[in-house]
């Protein structure tokens, strides 16, 4: 992809403090790997104190999916969690700005023989995988393997836009908007590799509710599609960051068997089913601060309410004492 120009529109006023945000990444980058490590679980712990929402959001979701743990155990997920959360936006910084090769030490690959035969029957090949924290490390780490073309969600801020598209652009040859089927059929009828992850919320239209970790979730039915565009085998591709700080595991699964099955619930079922198994081995790594439940079966209650606190008159501030009276 040839290098991007950055729009004039890009440098007016309003756009400064993404610009601040970017240059302070760039900057973390430059800096040894261990040292950006550390500066991103020092910022995971500062967003578990400011960040409620999301930690809200976290404990939801691992209340949900790991109900065998007891109290004091989902804290400690929690927050290990969100500190993974701000290792992973470190990780990504480090996906546009650092050059793969320089990182090749920290790569521990499995499985690229399953990758090798899929490619050799030239029908194209499908690497489905999990909003991992690590995901765009990980893409830029795989991109010194496989020639793949991964499939992204637009960001709603240009500068950002900007930013990952270019520099993503450095390691692929295709980006892919989620919204391009014609690209994606074109990608699977070269013979090409297809990168995406359909484990996120999605609405109604071109979804089925299928179990996720026991829990119904609104699940895609784009693998289902693709996979059945030029019969392309699909493979579970699966990425963390290996606790004893040596680097990172990248792995590719086997082609899935009898896939598609011809019905759409079984085939997320499945596909949920095995990105389950993936996230279990690492579930801090996971993106659980996502509202993975959003979207919820028709007579479903909503997962992420917040819970109104009623407070006590000794508890009450003076203007909420005052509002009180003025109510009455």
């Amino acid at each position: 992809m040839a290098k991007q120009r950055i729009p004039e529109e890009l440098f007016t006023p309003k756009h400064w403090p993404a610009w601040i945000l970017v240059g302070f990444l760039w900057l973390i980058t430059r800096l040894p790997y261990r040292v950006q490590i550390h500066l991103g679980a020092l910022l995971g712990h500062m967003l578990y104190h400011l960040a409620r929402d999301r930690r809200r959001v976290t404990e939801v979701n691992l209340r949900l999916c790991f109900p065998g743990l007891d109290e004091e155990a989902l804290q400690k997920l929690v927050k290990k969690t969100i500190v993974s959360n701000g290792i992973g936006l470190i990780e990504t910084a480090m996906a546009w700005w650092v050059d793969p090769k320089k990182l090749d030490h920290l790569i521990h690959i499995e499985g690229l023989e399953h990758w090798r035969s899929a490619i050799g029957k030239q029908r194209g090949v499908i690497l489905i995988g999990a909003h991992f924290t690590t995901l765009d490390l990980a893409g830029s780490l795989l991109s010194l393997f496989i020639d793949v073309d991964p499939m992204y969600r637009k960001s709603g801020n240009p500068v950002f836009e900007w930013v990952i598209t270019s520099n993503r652009g450095k390691r692929f040859k295709h980006l892919i908007e989620r919204s391009d089927i014609r690209r994606v059929l074109k990608t699977l009828k070269e013979g090409r590799t297809l990168w995406y992850a359909p484990d996120q919320n999605y609405a109604a239209k071109h979804s089925v509710f299928a179990p996720f970790f026991g829990i119904e979730a609104s699940t895609i039915t784009a693998t289902t599609r693709f996979a059945q565009l030029n019969q392309s085998p699909l493979l579970i591709f699966s990425h963390v960051r290996r606790e004893d700080g040596s680097g990172y595991t990248l792995k590719i699964s086997p082609p899935i068997e009898n896939f598609p099955t011809g019905d759409e619930r079984t085939d997320a079922t499945l596909i949920n089913h095995l990105l389950a198994e993936e996230i279990r081995q690492q579930p801090d790594q996971y993106m659980w601060v996502h509202r993975r439940f959003k979207t919820r079966p028709e007579g479903e209650p909503p997962l992420y309410q917040k819970k109104k606190k009623h407070l006590r008159p000794e508890e009450q501030s003076w203007f909420q004492k005052l509002l009180k009276k003025l109510k009455r």
